[in-house]
């Protein structure tokens, strides 16, 4: 048998001794990360769940100082603005990726749309609020919830664009090679066949979009604002969403019961986003697992 010589040895030792250190660097940024996500939640929970009750989320906020208020009109307002987001940022993006892996390969114009989104998915969201404040909510001279809708969208549309591009670029070229053979178009097969095939993962995408933007205050501030009322004036008024009632009862109101309402609607949206990314999770899973 070979001997092992002591340069072989001290090389063994030493990449034993690396692949040790990177295992407990990697266990350790894992408890990290674990330890901050369990503490913020605990925060939140223990903060914000003495308040929740049905009034509290189906009454309407009230002006500072004014007793038993709710977030009923923001939970409303939010799922109207995301909802509105989703409408005008989900379609285009889907479209785009399905180009990109489809029939942009190794085009410029694909190139120039990837390079597009990739600096659109670092973009701070408060450059966005800006932009749709000087493109619409000046034009239009008011603050409205479908400018908050716009601003979300312009966030949203480059994650699902390249998780779309992402997930279809995953489905075997031979299920294209197989749909042309048997006579069916490049855009037949690509609606058909390949998204139909990515569907879990493109559902994912969207699902984690619509989490990503759902507590996003920055832009929120420049276009949709904030109202006690309930948002009836989506398309030409102010407002009511979480992330601003939340910016404004805790940093703006000096009244203690409307700091802990803010803890409440912070404990709302935490579990809004928690369902979300649950819910992808599922998704996810049970489509894997079909295949």
């Amino acid at each position: 048998m070979t001997a092992i010589t002591p340069d072989k040895r001290r090389g063994l030792f030493r990449r034993k001794l690396a692949d040790r250190i990177v295992g407990v660097l990697s266990v350790a940024a894992l408890v990290l990360a674990l330890a901050g996500m369990v503490w913020i939640l605990w925060t939140v929970f223990s903060r914000g769940a003495s308040v929740l009750s049905w009034s509290f989320l189906t009454e309407p906020s009230k002006p500072y100082g004014a007793l038993n208020g709710g977030i009923g009109n923001a939970i409303l307002g939010t799922l109207a603005i995301t909802f509105g987001a989703a409408v005008m940022g989900i379609p285009p993006a889907l479209l785009a990726g399905i180009y990109l892996a489809e029939f942009g390969r190794g085009t410029r114009l694909g190139g120039a749309i990837r390079f597009a989104a990739n600096v659109m998915m670092g973009m701070p969201s408060v450059v966005v609020g800006l932009f749709v404040y000087a493109v619409l909510v000046i034009p239009m001279r008011g603050f409205s919830g479908i400018a908050g809708s716009a601003a979300l969208a312009i966030l949203m549309f480059p994650v699902v664009l390249r998780t779309t591009e992402d997930m279809l670029l995953m489905v075997p070229d031979s299920l294209r090679e197989s749909a042309l053979a048997l006579g069916c178009s490049r855009a037949r097969t690509a609606v058909r066949i390949v998204c139909r095939s990515a569907r879990g993962g493109l559902v994912t995408g969207i699902l984690l979009a619509v989490a990503r933007v759902s507590g996003e205050t920055a832009p929120l501030l420049f276009t949709a604002l904030w109202s006690d009322a309930w948002p009836k004036s989506y398309f030409n008024g102010p407002t009511a969403n979480l992330p601003v009632l939340i910016t404004e009862y805790a940093t703006n109101s000096p009244f203690e019961e409307q700091h802990v309402a803010g803890w409440g609607a912070a404990l709302v949206v935490t579990l809004m986003v928690l369902l979300l990314n649950i819910s992808t999770r599922i998704i996810f899973k049970e489509k894997h697992n079909g295949r």
